[in-house]
Parts: structure tokens; C-alpha cells; sequence
């Protein structure tokens, strides 16, 4: 079975994060119609907050009935509740403090004065993750999972060289000794990642241009955890025209579209 990833460039960060705002609207709004509810994973850093902003600005964000949306989060700093660089907080500040949402279906990862150790929290994620779906894979189907990218190539929390990423049993990992700060994180493991229906990463910036072509060139997982990531549908990376340096030439498409056929169990 093949899987396609797509590069889409943009001119601008502003470009991409109005061009994917816009495509997460058309396409939740998709979704609803032919389903009860839906489940999303967010994710934090400049330009996740930019594409969640953009989202709360557009004139159709009343359109999505927003109570029948989860919101789960990829991963999240171990950082005391409210923290302005908790993941969560800043998804909060963007977008879900400004719509009719449900509360019942915000699952955010529990922060480091909730009571408990880091261990603790990576298991109550995973429980609660199982607690909402009836598969025995033990964590929801996601029609839309949003993932930053980092300039090492690292995703949610899964930084290169360390173990977490070959992790296949867990959904939910402690992390600690990260190589960004802070060191303690929580993070979904990349076969919920690769699950995703939807996978949705945004690059923007000349520090990303090497992870991208390393990815799209087959570097190891190790090396450039964003290589192993492919999910069920689709895999996006939404990228301004300074992280699209080194793609390849002869793999951009016309319309600065780039289409590449990738076996799904590598």
C-alpha cells in the first residue's frame, strides 16, 4: 500500500498560516457532516499559535460546530497549569477561549503541579485516550493531527537519538533530558502519530529547509524523526518558500505543489 506526503509551498509564513487555517475549516466542516464528532490533535510553537489564530480571525469559525470537536494535544511541556509556554495555554490564548466548545472534550495532559510525577501523567494520558474510543489500539481515530516541526527534525517530543521514538507499545511517553528546554515533556508516540487520518505539519523559515529535504529524502528516523511520520490519508507539510529550499527541484510540481508516492510500512 502506498501513502502520498505532499509539499505545498507558500510565498510567506502569513500565506501558509491564512492557506491552512483555511483548509482545516473547509475540511472539519467535511467531516461533520458525515460524522457524530470528531477528534484533533494541536500543537504549539510560532506557527501552530499562527495557524490557531488565523482559524478564531476567519469570518467562517462560527460556521463549525465547535462542541463536537475533541482536542487532544501531540505533546506538552512539564510546566505548571496556565503556563504561557504550555502548549495547551497557548492553544487556549489562540482559539478555544474564543468558541462555544465543550469542555468535556478538551483533553489536556495534566502539568507538573497537578499532584503527580511525569511517569503518572503519561499514563493518565493514555488512559484517557483509551477511555475514548472503542478500538482495541487504545486511542481515538484523528481526522486531523497538527504537527510542528523543529529544526533538528524533531516532532511532538520525539527528539533524534533518543529512545522514545522507537517506542511501539505506548501511546503516551514521559520524556526527559529533551535537547530543547524545558527538559521534561509528554508526548504521543509515533504510532498514534502514524495513525493520524490526517497528518498536518507547517514549516516556516530557512533553519527548517535541511530536516525537510533530509525528510523527503529518507534519512533514518534517528537522524530526522519527522521521516518516520505518515499518516492513514494524507501527510501535508505546509511550508513558506524559505523551508523549501532544499526540496529537490525535479520533485516540485507545477503550482509549487510537490507529490511523492511513499511505501507505508517503512
Amino acid at each position: 500500500m502506498t501513502n502520498e506526503r505532499r509539499v505545498l509551498v507558500h510565498p510567506d509564513k502569513e500565506a501558509l498560516v491564512a492557506s491552512v487555517a483555511a483548509r482545516f475549516l473547509t475540511k472539519i466542516i467535511d467531516v461533520l457532516e458525515e460524522q457524530d464528532d470528531a477528534h484533533v490533535v494541536l500543537t504549539g510553537g510560532t506557527v501552530g499559535g499562527g495557524v490557531l489564530a488565523a482559524i478564531n480571525a476567519s469570518p467562517a469559525r462560527d460556521t463549525v460546530d465547535w462542541s463536537r470537536l475533541h482536542f487532544w494535544w501531540g505533546d506538552e511541556r512539564w510546566l505548571p497549569a496556565g503556563d504561557a509556554e504550555r502548549n495547551d495555554q497557548q492553544a487556549f490564548d489562540a482559539l478555544l477561549s474564543h468558541i462555544a466548545l465543550d469542555p468535556a472534550k478538551v483533553h489536556r495532559f495534566a502539568a507538573s503541579d497537578a499532584g503527580i510525577d511525569l511517569d503518572a501523567a503519561a499514563a493518565a494520558y493514555a488512559e484517557e485516550l483509551a477511555a475514548a474510543t472503542e478500538d482495541e489500539r487504545g486511542f481515538p481515530v484523528f481526522e486531523v493531527m497538527f504537527l510542528g516541526v523543529g529544526p533538528d527534525g524533531h516532532v511532538a517530543s520525539l527528539f533524534p537519538g533518543k529512545a522514545e521514538v522507537h517506542e511501539r507499545k505506548r501511546t503516551v511517553v514521559a520524556v526527559r533530558g529533551a535537547a530543547k528546554a524545558p527538559a521534561e515533556r509528554l508526548s504521543l508516540t509515533l504510532p498514534v502519530i502514524n495513525a493520524a487520518e490526517r497528518l498536518w505539519m507547517a514549516l516556516a523559515g530557512s533553519d527548517k529547509a535541511s530536516v525537510l529535504g533530509l525528510a523527503l529524502a529518507g534519512a533514518s528516523v534517528d537522524e530526522v524523526p519527522v521521516a518516520g511520520v505518515l499518516g492513514r490519508k494524507r501527510t501535508v507539510f505546509f511550508v513558506d518558500k524559505a523551508a523549501s529550499a532544499e526540496v529537490p527541484e525535479s520533485l516540485i510540481a507545477p503550482g509549487d505543489e510537490f507529490h511523492a508516492l511513499v511505501d507505508q510500512h517503512r
